[in-house]
């Protein structure tokens, strides 16, 4: 007998939604939630709703889904804008599948380590303790917080910072001189946008095929770096301006470095194991 092709939900498909639905199309039938379908990649079904009108869900989402990626990112970066994205979103989604009678294998929560506040270089994996002094980091906490306390077996993914073809803001300002951080500098903590999106479809893939699961993954590269290394190696890779007076000394976001091993032990192979092979390829794409 045939073995029917899971049905997924991405909510949430911008730059990393995206992604994800497309790494997870080539297996499965996936749609993407959002409010203006046209951007959607063009394998993916289109369900057209808003987050914040919950009216716009209820009977409206596919039947029989298997599993639903929750991958929001906030209109706007103050507290009102990640309460709406990562709390009142999420809650008005988990009303419409329950309402709906969803029977779901599998609920991803795409969570940030912002939710960490360690800044004394120390090692951080899921279990260690999340008590964000920062807006951002305490609603991200709070969708979690919901997500895993829902009717549904839920899992979170904390991702650090993402870079890739599509987020060169960083090796850009290293290039121009628009930073110059002391030395020694925080730790930093970073996955490329393909093993980030990878990771998640990893993650729904591992679920749908009964493995147990975690709570919680942390994705985040296997070579937690300071912020001084990274930027003294870019420069020694290509030619860059050299910083002058205005130059920032680079954003503080504690200091502590990301540990992948569990999302590892799940059988996950980084591409990008870290910041060298990542980044690497990028400059290498821009001298072509």
């Amino acid at each position: 007998m045939a073995i029917s092709e899971p049905r997924i939900l991405v909510v949430g498909c911008g730059a990393l939604g995206s992604r994800i639905a497309s790494d997870l199309a080539q297996d499965s039938r996936v749609f993407g939630l959002k409010r203006n379908i046209r951007t959607l990649p063009a394998n993916i079904e289109p369900v057209k709703a808003d987050l914040q009108d919950p009216t716009s869900m209820h009977g409206k989402l596919p039947a029989n889904l298997d599993a639903v990626v929750y991958c929001l990112t906030p209109n706007s970066y103050d507290d009102e804008g990640y309460r709406a994205a990562f709390v009142t979103g999420l809650g008005h989604l988990i009303d419409a599948l329950e309402t709906d009678g969803h029977s779901l294998n599998r609920l991803l929560f795409v969570s940030s380590t912002g939710v960490y506040h360690q800044d004394d270089d120390s090692w951080v994996d899921e279990d260690s303790p999340t008590e964000p002094d920062r807006f951002s980091g305490q609603r991200v906490l709070e969708g979690e917080h919901l997500a895993l306390n829902s009717a549904y077996p839920a899992t979170v993914i904390r991702y650090s910072g993402i870079y890739g073809p599509s987020r060169g803001r960083f090796l850009q300002s290293v290039m121009e001189g628009r930073i110059d951080p002391a030395s020694p500098g925080p730790y930093t903590n970073r996955i490329h946008e393909e093993d980030a999106a990878a990771a998640a479809a990893h993650l729904v893939r591992y679920s749908l095929a009964g493995n147990p699961m975690h709570d919680r993954y942390l994705a985040s590269d296997s070579t937690p770096v300071r912020l001084d290394e990274i930027v003294a190696w870019i420069r020694e890779q290509v030619p860059c301006a050299e910083p002058g007076e205005e130059a920032r000394g680079g954003t503080r976001a504690g200091s502590k470095r990301c540990l992948n091993q569990r999302l590892r032990d799940s059988g996950f192979d980084f591409r990008y194991p870290g910041f060298r092979e990542g980044y690497g390829e990028l400059i290498k794409a821009l001298e072509r």
